[in-house]
């Protein structure tokens, strides 16, 4: 008997005697809608290379992944930069790029965004990616957090439904994040290792408050197309984030990094793709480490019925949540639009 075991070095195999069904290929061809190739910020040194850039396609297109949205939080030189590196995958990679926010006071605000839109119409770029600096970082000269909704960014929203871009906003993160880091946050291994991920600060806005946001930034924008990535911002309740669908037509969602959680509620999450199977972008958040730590556990949840698996190569996953997940086994015709379907009719692909 091993004596004073922490929990963090606890790690039980499990007893259960159940099938395990290997999924290294989806039995759908899949459009990728929620990955990073390359940092957020920086300069990919991935893809200075072309035979890096050549490899990774390759790989991921011998699993039958046909297509993958690049999400880049830049613009300007930064982005036109990073869109030259890609010249001769535009057919596989497309790419997502910003406006610089932090401008929203300037007076020409509205002209830069209009500019910045022609511009990524005339280089082919697809959408738009905002992360939660919006909300949780970003200040105005008056000291405030600048709100998800706030009307000084209404050019954006109204350029973007202007000149046909897809909008994705990762308005928050799961709600553990927002709760006090003791032991009652089952989350608590991850946020004492990572404690920067913790919102739980009384300045800042609580999750309630985010969510109140991102409902009448939707209601506010009807005309845009919102993806709303890691399950609407709310995979621990899929009836919120059922009733915001209902309300709100121009809004997709993804199950970006979030299996973890929905495997967990299998009836439940079974249920709700079912039921929203037109608003759901496959999704994954892979940032172009070995395909097979990622995309294999997506397509077991996806396609099986597998009992108690983990979600990630790790020991615990990706060290999210100290759990196993279960599979939700969807029906063919469902898969088809998850898998690439739904994207297809998004992006306009052929």
């Amino acid at each position: 008997m091993k004596d004073g075991l922490l929990l963090k070095d606890y790690n039980p195999i499990s007893m259960l005697t159940v099938p395990i069904t290997h999924v290294p290929k989806p039995k759908f061809p899949v459009f990728d809608f929620h990955t990073h190739i390359g940092p957020l910020y920086e300069k990919s040194n991935l893809w200075d290379d072309v035979s890096s850039t050549s490899t990774m396609v390759q790989e991921l297109r011998e699993r039958n992944i046909f297509g993958v949205v690049n999400l880049k939080l830049m613009w300007g030189k930064a982005l036109d930069e990073a869109v030259g590196r890609l010249k001769g995958y535009e057919d596989f990679i497309y790419t997502f790029g910003s406006v610089d926010i932090g401008r929203l006071e300037d007076v020409d605000f509205a002209y830069y965004v209009d500019e910045t839109f022609k511009h990524y119409k005339r280089i082919g770029v697809r959408g738009l990616k905002f992360w939660k600096n919006l909300g949780l970082g970003l200040k105005d000269s008056s000291g405030k957090y600048v709100p998800v909704d706030d009307a000084r960014l209404k050019p954006i929203w109204e350029g973007a439904a202007r000149y046909g871009l897809l909008v994705l906003i990762h308005v928050a993160d799961p709600k553990c994040f927002f709760t006090p880091v003791d032991e009652k946050n089952e989350w608590y291994e991850c946020l004492i290792e990572q404690p920067e991920w913790s919102f739980c600060r009384d300045e800042l806005y609580t999750f309630e408050q985010l969510m109140e946001q991102q409902d009448a930034l939707l209601a506010n924008n009807p005309d845009t197309t919102f993806i709303i990535p890691h399950v609407g911002s709310c995979s621990e309740d899929l009836g919120f984030v059922g009733s915001q669908l209902d309300k709100h037509k121009n809004m997709y969602i993804d199950p970006s990094a979030r299996i973890s959680e929905l495997g967990r509620q299998p009836y439940t999450a079974r249920e709700f793709f079912i039921k929203y199977q037109d608003r759901i972008l496959f999704g994954t958040d892979y940032t172009g480490s070995e395909p097979d730590a990622v995309y294999p556990y997506y397509f077991r949840f996806l396609e099986t019925f597998d009992e108690y698996f983990r979600y990630g190569p790790d020991d615990w996953g990706y060290g999210l949540g100290r759990w196993n997940i279960y599979g939700i086994g969807l029906p063919d015709d469902v898969l088809k639009k998850i898998y690439s379907g739904n994207a297809m009719q998004l992006m306009k692909l052929k």
